[in-house]
């Protein structure tokens, strides 16, 4: 199966959010071969879910803690987050590992509690530059994955985000994504066994309607994981139809 998820990240109000989903579900036909999914800001959780669950789109958390309650002002818990109407919870976002300082250790917390709370935890594992041209890339995404050997094997998306294409304009070329992806593919089968196989592994890093049809072309990858261009129901729309075809 094929996985495109939109996230919104700090964007949308709840007016921009009704007349997103508006649009988007006008266009929108549901094919059993995609899952569509929507990660919006906490304070739209609710209202997305009950507008989308209707045709089938799951909707996904961008964070949640691993704690079950408590004096953590600013955070939520897993549980909240799937009180809230939340399917899934986004773990260990380049944004939360660089600008957070969230280590690979509470990634790995939360994507236990996530399971624990029946929530699908959608893993972002990838390099920065500066990982790249030093030539750890696949240091670092063994290194990030074994939080996925640690949990065991359980509901499980991972996104691979190459830190430098997000939000930047600037793609990882397809031989780049293909190595990437197939090396993932090889660590999550390790850590699961056969149930790896049918791990969904998508892309995260500046997609747009011009290059996903090339990028979903390529091996082990499943979909995308859609920042900027998710923002736009038309851009989104295209997204899924490409992943639809």
């Amino acid at each position: 199966m094929r996985c495109v998820v939109a996230n919104w990240k700090m964007n949308m109000l709840q007016g921009e959010a009704s007349t997103f989903c508006d649009t988007f579900l006008e266009g929108y036909t549901p094919k059993d071969n995609v899952q569509v999914a929507v990660a919006p800001p906490f304070t739209l959780l609710t209202a997305v879910h009950d507008m989308l669950r209707e045709k089938g789109i799951i909707t996904i958390a961008q964070n949640g803690h691993y704690a079950k309650r408590g004096a953590f002002t600013g955070e939520i818990a897993m549980a909240q987050v799937k009180d809230a109407g939340a399917n899934g919870v986004i773990i260990g976002h380049s944004e939360r590992r660089h600008l957070f300082g969230e280590t690979d250790e509470v990634v790995g917390k939360k994507l236990v509690k996530a399971r624990a709370k029946g929530l699908l935890p959608v893993l972002c594992v990838g390099e920065t530059l500066q990982d790249r041209d030093s030539g750890n890339t696949f240091m670092v995404l063994r290194q990030q994955l074994q939080v996925v050997a640690q949990a065991g094997p359980g509901p499980l998306w991972v996104a691979y985000e190459p830190v430098w294409a997000i939000g930047t304009g600037r793609r990882a070329d397809l031989a780049q994504i293909q190595e990437a992806h197939a090396f993932i593919r090889e660590e999550v089968q390790v850590a699961f066994g056969v149930p790896g196989t049918n791990v969904p592994i998508l892309y995260g890093g500046s997609v747009t309607p011009d290059n996903f049809g090339e990028v979903l072309g390529v091996q082990h990858v499943a979909g995308a994981l859609v920042g900027g261009a998710s923002l736009d129901p038309a851009k989104f729309l295209q997204l899924v139809g490409i992943a639809q075809s």
